[in-house]
């Protein structure tokens, strides 16, 4: 007889701890939402395009930086 599924999952994550590898879960927004999107949406129609242009020549800079180093 086969072994339950949570006793594979706790085989399986035994096999990975041994190998040096450790399990993690990740929870994100689900772009797929129409709510997620609206939500999006207004926080990007609210940034300051003057801020975001400050960061992204920082952004730039460094990325230049790093290819002279």
């Amino acid at each position: 007889m086969a072994a339950a599924p949570a006793e594979r999952m706790k085989a399986m994550r035994a096999r990975r701890r041994a190998d040096g590898l450790r399990e993690i879960r990740i929870v994100v927004p689900d772009a797929r939402s129409a709510k997620t999107r609206r939500r999006i949406a207004a926080q990007v129609a609210a940034l300051d395009p003057r801020v975001e242009s400050e960061a992204m020549d920082f952004i730039a800079a460094v990325a230049d930086f790093d290819e002279t180093g």
